[in-house]
């Protein structure tokens, strides 16, 4: 069975919200001119665009996958070897934006990570992300179970 894991949004919160509406202006203006249909297409790619794992643990693969438009899955078929491990992670990104002011915004973005791991402990890909340490334990456990991996 294929799981889709959720990531991150590629342009951040701010991104989204410009891109949905960029995307909106372009549908009322394609009445009027083409420039709605650049419009549509630009919000869509910023507003949509995002990151995901896909999980099968059926045949034991994972794939990143970058999700353009939100529909475009794009990435390669990783299979998962036993010396691979799982590990948690604790991410924390920052998006900043500038007001017309010169004021700063910033969104901090804190969650924890199962990353897979390569048999040097070199990381692979992230594969699941959860919002408490507690969380990401039991994640990590299962998925160990489930693609027969240890846990770093």
């Amino acid at each position: 069975m294929i799981t889709n894991q959720k990531l991150d949004k590629s342009f951040g919160p701010i991104g989204v919200v410009a891109g949905i509406t960029l995307f909106f202006v372009g549908i009322v203006l394609v009445y009027f001119s083409l420039t709605g249909l650049f419009l549509i297409l630009l919000g869509a790619f910023v507003g949509f665009t995002s990151t995901s794992t896909f999980i099968d643990t059926e045949k034991k693969r994972v794939k990143f996958s970058n999700n353009w438009f939100g529909i475009i899955s794009t990435g390669k078929w990783i299979d998962i070897t036993t010396s691979m491990k799982l590990g948690i992670k604790k991410s924390k990104k920052t998006w900043r934006a500038y007001s017309r002011g010169n004021r700063t915004i910033d969104m901090t973005d804190s969650d924890y990570r199962v990353i897979l791991y390569n048999s040097d402990n070199i990381e692979i890909i992230p594969i699941k992300k959860s919002e408490s340490l507690e969380s990401a334990k039991k994640e990590a456990e299962e998925l160990g179970r489930k693609l027969e991996l240890s846990i770093n």
